[in-house]
């Protein structure tokens, strides 16, 4: 007799359903953060104003979360006292390290380039995990995604100057971003071991959130413009990683790394299609290539897989 998952988030079918409802989420995040900027009034060189608004989004996404977390009756207690500081630094890699370098890397390149640049963290991800994870093996075909998948970020920088060039304010802090990213999901399986982990999904946002908000107003942050226009957007991006977050990260705590990061390939097609057409941005040539090789990599490194 074939023994059923008891989880739903381990049936193959809501696997699916989550995975894709959070890339297609994150991938409209690159536009509307741009499209946020412009209607606040922060500029490029605000950085100040930059990080508050993350701090702002991922703050009240964390409240919300704890709040729903609250109302449903689940578990607050964390395992022993020494695991708050793993939840600190969840919070600092998942959340404040991680978009502060996101969103002034975002502001300092094209949506379209950033979201697929950003795929790097999948392979990251999916290298790390073989490191760290018994159950994450690296293979052959891992290795060929990645390399395919790296030759995709690669592309990115083929071309004129016109077409786009490798920037450390922009590429660099989206890379930076990946990075923490991909640290933060090794992360998550260990926080459900420490904490329920739709609680410590609200945690880390409310706590990085406000670490972001700190600084933020330290530097000068402000949101020079405020319109129902920005509420609303804003209001969207906290919807995103609200929902983003809480099924990414509990599908990452009770499935193989592999079998969910597959479905981030559509991060960064989302992102550079919603970001041509929200902000009218040009459309490289080489974006079809670096968005095709980079899902053909993920594709690549997770087929077969059960």
């Amino acid at each position: 007799m074939t023994n059923t998952p008891t989880s739903i988030f381990q049936r193959p079918v809501w696997v699916v359903i989550f995975a894709l409802t959070a890339a297609i989420a994150w991938g409209w995040a690159y536009p509307l953060i741009k499209l946020g900027f412009d209607e606040f009034g922060i500029t490029t060189e605000m950085t100040g104003s930059k990080i508050l608004f993350a701090g702002i989004r991922f703050a009240i996404s964390g409240f919300i979360i704890l709040t729903i977390a609250r109302s449903a009756n689940r578990q607050f207690a964390v395992k022993a006292p020494i695991n708050w500081l793993y939840i600190l630094i969840f919070a600092l890699m998942n959340t404040t390290l991680h978009y502060a370098c996101f969103y002034i890397g975002l502001s300092h390149s094209e949506g379209a380039r950033a979201a697929i640049l950003n795929s790097l963290g999948v392979f990251l991800l999916v290298l790390l995990a073989c490191l760290f994870f018994k159950t994450d093996r690296l293979t052959t075909r891992k290795i060929l995604g990645c390399a395919i998948g790296f030759a995709g970020i690669l592309a990115l920088n083929i071309g004129g100057a016109d077409s786009g060039n490798f920037t450390l304010l922009g590429d660099g802090m989206i890379i930076l971003n990946a990075l923490c990213s991909a640290v933060a999901g090794l992360m998550t399986r260990g926080l459900s071991r420490r904490v329920d982990v739709f609680v410590g999904t609200g945690y880390s946002l409310a706590i990085g959130g406000v670490l972001l908000v700190i600084p933020g107003i330290a530097m000068g942050g402000t949101l020079p413009h405020i319109t129902f226009v920005g509420i609303s957007i804003l209001a969207g991006l906290i919807c995103i990683s609200t929902l983003g977050f809480a099924l990414y990260n509990k599908l990452l705590s009770c499935n193989p790394v592999g079998k969910v990061a597959i479905f981030n390939s559509l991060i960064p097609v989302v992102g550079a299609i919603t970001s041509c057409l929200c902000l009218h941005e040009p459309f490289y040539w080489k974006y079809i290539i670096a968005a095709t090789l980079a899902t053909a990599g993920i594709y690549i490194i997770n087929k077969g897989k059960r």
